[in-house]
């Protein structure tokens, strides 16, 4: 079982093109190799192929984090599954991960979500998918600085509230500030939760 995230970015006509396509590459760049692990097509589109399902939706919410802390945010779809065609460009691999996540990336403007996943069984995906349409209500909103804090505290799992200080250049008060304003911890709670579903779903 592999995840594919499908994604485009919300208003891209309305930005510098060049600008945001070298940032969201930037963003991209730690998750893997281009063309074969993500992939920028299309202009604003992107794939990126997570091989370990358990990590999908916190690697969504950090690409999420890294472009709200620029004031830009995609759309994104998780879809689950295998991958029976593996191309040289993730654009052209194929299985069923892909189709999960492409189709339902179509149907997110009409549902007018950013965040959704589909993972082939379907009180799995209801759960899991209301869960993250109610973290939607604050992830949609989180200005810059929170959202900085937000991808610096995901890529830096161990660190104390004082170290990531140090990385944002600001103190220790001023990091809980902006870890309760960003719901940091509610965000971490329902990725544990999303991890143990997709185990439990991996070990069907």
């Amino acid at each position: 079982m592999t995840s594919i995230i499908t994604g485009d970015i919300i208003g891209s006509r309305q930005q510098e093109s060049e600008h945001w396509v070298e940032d969201l590459k930037k963003i991209l760049a730690p998750l893997g190799k281009t063309p074969s692990q993500w992939e920028i097509y299309r202009g604003d589109e992107f794939q990126i192929e997570v091989k370990n399902p358990e990590e999908a939706l916190l690697t969504a919410i950090l690409v999420k984090a890294h472009l709200r802390a620029i004031k830009s945010d995609a759309r994104m779809s998780i879809g689950f599954g295998d991958k029976s065609h593996n191309a040289e460009k993730i654009s052209e691999s194929n299985g069923t991960a892909f189709i999960n996540s492409g189709e339902l990336f179509e149907t997110l403007k009409k549902q007018k979500v950013t965040l959704a996943i589909r993972t082939g069984n379907d009180e799995t995906d209801e759960k899991l998918n209301l869960m993250i349409q109610l973290a939607l209500t604050f992830m949609d909103s989180w200005l810059a600085q929170s959202a900085e804090f937000v991808a610096i505290a995901i890529e830096n799992p161990t660190l104390s509230q004082e170290e990531l200080g140090q990385k944002l250049g600001i103190n220790q008060a001023a990091v809980s500030r902006r870890q309760k304003r960003a719901q940091f911890d509610l965000v971490m709670n329902l990725d544990r939760y999303f991890r143990k579903q997709i185990t439990q779903l991996t070990a069907l």
